[in-house]
């Protein structure tokens, strides 16, 4: 962001007719969060206010964000906070016509993010449209062509048709960069209010299943990855999965352990081809966590309190007696 801040103003021809707000979950943000700021604020499309939800932490937000112009924060506890239920309430906050969701450390890769990110929405069926994710300089090689699998370099718009092609990848959407026509999102009913994980894909889904469409813009780009261990892949896809038993209503019936199977060989192939068999070792090792984790996640409500509260990676989730009823 430079020294006047954000931009309130809108693109050239659009005046008066569409706004963009950006909606950023924030907990402890540090440098990464002030440099997406920067980026923002160089946008070609300007947004139209910036809405942060501020988990109470170390950092001083406001302190942060002091001096900047257009930026609305709102300040929860710890035990508040929820993945689909935060989300929600900012775009309950929001008068603008379309928002985008970023994650605090998802850096737009140049100034054409916005712009290019609202492009789909120019096909009446689109209501969601979602960023290519770029490795970080720091990314590791197993990391670095998941990445490419699962953001290749072609666009494309995702409606029922494909599921038979592409099973649950046709639901696929990231909130780490995504954008919402508004107008739909309210008349959906928005992310579910309470889920321990993936409330962009279940959101998704309801909107492919009720005969809309999801984009994914590949020139629209951010720059976000993570270096997880096997341990943190076997909690991550615990809570996927959890996240998918609790929501029969998208996923029952939808293929998905083929995409992990088929990620798994090309990623072995990958590995044989750059000349780094040794990394196999590596992959076999996170794959076989990735699985355990996911087909625990599917079965949570047979498995005992202790065991459930091993393997998630958000505790908080299960504070109500109840889920475990």
């Amino acid at each position: 962001m430079d020294g006047e801040g954000m931009r309130l103003v809108h693109f050239s021809g659009m005046e008066n007719i569409m706004k963009i707000d950006v909606i950023i979950p924030v907990c402890n943000p540090g440098a990464e969060f002030e440099a997406l700021l920067e980026r923002l604020g160089r946008q070609t499309l300007p947004v139209h206010k910036l809405l942060v939800m501020n988990t109470r932490s170390k950092t001083d937000v406001e302190k942060m964000l002091e001096g900047r112009p257009g930026i609305q924060t709102v300040s929860l506890e710890k035990e508040e906070f929820d993945h689909g239920g935060t989300r929600d309430r900012a775009a309950r906050l929001s008068d603008a016509d379309y928002l985008l969701f970023l994650t605090q450390d998802a850096l737009p890769a140049d100034e054409y993010l916005v712009e290019r990110l609202f492009s789909p929405f120019s096909d009446k069926r689109v209501k969601a449209a979602y960023a290519r994710q770029l490795p970080k300089p720091d990314c590791r090689e197993l990391e670095r062509y998941t990445r490419a699998f699962n953001y290749p370099e072609e666009s494309r718009v995702k409606t029922a048709e494909d599921l038979p092609e592409l099973g649950i990848k046709t639901f696929f959407c990231s909130n780490v960069c995504a954008m919402y026509e508004r107008e739909t999102y309210l008349a959906q009913g928005g992310f579910a209010k309470r889920t321990i994980f993936n409330e962009d894909m279940i959101y998704a889904g309801g909107l492919i299943k009720n005969g809309y469409a999801v984009a994914y813009a590949a020139d629209a780009k951010v720059i976000h990855s993570h270096n997880y261990s096997g341990r943190e892949q076997f909690h991550r896809n615990f809570d996927l999965a959890v996240s998918q038993a609790e929501h029969p209503e998208i996923f029952a019936g939808i293929a998905s352990e083929g995409e992990g199977i088929r990620l798994v060989k090309r990623t072995a192939a990958h590995c044989l081809h750059i000349g780094k068999p040794w990394l196999l070792a590596q992959l076999a090792w996170q794959s076989g966590c990735k699985y355990l984790g996911y087909r625990l996640g599917k079965a949570w409500r047979r498995l005992p309190r202790w065991l459930v509260l091993r393997c998630t990676m958000n505790r908080a989730y299960w504070r109500q007696e109840e889920d475990f009823g």
